[in-house]
């Protein structure tokens, strides 16, 4: 029944469903693991990278962080072509706010570019939707620190703490137990490898992209990507962490 109803995004099924963008959803879920948290002090995200060699060069290799101004960062999961269109019209926009109005455009005001632009695809036909998911992080004098995440409809919403990609269930089941408002960017970088430990299979500091997007005193923005040698010395924290809780889980279990 699905095939009469897939061949056109801008066809609906009788169950009121565009199988495209559901397509696009489901490439989505294939992609590497992204997660994003907001912290008293900062915006911390980090994700799978895909292509894990030691032939391409940092941090010119990086497919999931990518800065689109000085207030402004995403992680991408998906399809990087479809990514990189979306991130150069978010720059370009971000950059024509800036010249127009002398200021730096409100973080939610360019993510709902970003999502108007993704919408048109699921509305015309002799095009696909973008398949792709964005998490925004940024920081402006409205709001503070921000954090929204996007999908291929065109459709956002600001998070506290988030995953997507593979096993974005388990994720966020670790995220709504764990995760703490209260938290600073430290204590969320730790989650976020947690997260990524529990998500993916095998873990190393090759493998994924940690970045920290942190307010100095100045009022000036920092954009951190974490070098490898402090992830490996971060992860091997996390870790001890986790079967110190383990062990103490079993002994539990034992004594009762």
């Amino acid at each position: 029944m699905a095939r009469r109803y897939d061949r056109n995004v801008t066809t609906f099924s009788p169950e009121g469903r565009l199988h495209q963008v559901e397509y696009a959803v489901e490439a989505i879920n294939n992609a590497g693991t992204a997660v994003g948290l907001l912290a008293t002090d900062g915006v911390v995200m980090a994700g799978e990278k895909q292509k894990v060699t030691k032939l391409l060069e940092p941090p010119k290799s990086s497919e999931k962080i990518y800065k689109l101004d000085d207030h402004v960062a995403c992680v991408v999961a998906g399809l990087t072509a479809d990514a990189n269109i979306l991130i150069n019209e978010a720059r370009v926009a971000s950059q024509r706010y800036t010249y127009q109005y002398g200021e730096a455009i409100p973080v939610e005001q360019l993510v709902e570019k970003v999502c108007n632009h993704k919408q048109l695809y699921t509305q015309y036909g002799g095009q696909r939707p973008f398949g792709v998911k964005f998490l925004f992080a940024g920081y402006d004098d409205h709001f503070g620190y921000q954090l929204y995440l996007s999908d291929p409809s065109g459709n956002y919403s600001g998070w506290k703490a988030t995953c997507m990609g593979q096993n974005a269930n388990s994720g966020q089941s670790l995220l709504k137990n764990e995760y703490d408002e209260t938290m600073d960017a430290a204590a969320c970088v730790k989650l976020s490898l947690k997260v990524l430990n529990k998500t993916m299979e095998s873990l190393s500091a090759e493998s994924i992209d940690l970045f920290a997007l942190k307010r100095k005193d100045d009022g000036s923005l920092v954009h951190t990507v974490y070098p490898h040698d402090v992830v490996t010395k971060l992860l091997d924290e996390v870790k001890a962490e986790q079967e110190a809780a383990d062990a103490e889980k079993e002994k539990l279990a034992v004594s009762s």
